[in-house]
């Protein structure tokens, strides 16, 4: 079930209110920066990523789509692919290694995890092995599509099949109808 709050987001974000803004930024800014602190340690400039998350959210406010995505799980993708920028664009122009596996880790409390989803890798699991593996990789170890299909050694096109049909299976699991 949709809380009100998130609702009159939608709506405002909808009717390219600026009030959605400031909703999002009071209701989700906090969480956004624990996704941000995951990828970036240095607080500066996971300060900046969330300002910059924040730009993107509302330039592709009329974009989101609540038929397909909840809105945490869009805000969260748009915050968590600005973070993976930003320490690629830093290890580009530093030459150093980022080192992205020390992080401050955000601690959700048990009334912001989504509870709908806790389960999403055991029902991964029931799919066949190969949508399996382009979806972990996407999802859970933030590549790009470009990225899995070089790392995994796949063509383009079949890695977006993949993720098209995996998707599609688990969407069976949680939303029968």
């Amino acid at each position: 079930m949709i809380a009100p709050i998130e609702k009159e987001i939608v709506k405002l974000l909808e009717l390219g209110d600026k009030k959605a803004i400031s909703l999002l930024y009071e209701n989700y800014a906090d969480a956004l920066y624990g996704v941000i602190k995951k990828v970036i340690i240095d607080d500066e400039t996971a300060q900046d990523v969330l300002q910059e998350s924040f730009v993107k959210i509302w330039r592709y406010a009329k974009k989101y789509d609540a038929t397909k995505a909840k809105l945490f799980t869009w805000l969260y993708r748009i915050a968590y692919n600005t973070a993976i920028d930003k320490v690629r664009s830093l290890k580009n122009k530093s030459g150093k290694e980022v080192q992205i596996e020390t992080s401050v880790v955000y601690t959700f409390t048990a009334d912001s995890i989504n509870q709908d989803v806790l389960d999403i890798k055991k029902h991964l699991r029931t799919l066949d092995e190969k949508y399996q593996i382009v979806i972990n990789a996407l999802f859970f170890e933030g590549m790009t599509q470009q990225e899995a299909s070089d790392e995994l050694d796949i063509p383009l096109g079949t890695i977006k099949s993949r993720l098209k049909i995996g998707l599609r299976e688990l969407k069976k699991i949680y939303n029968p109808q």
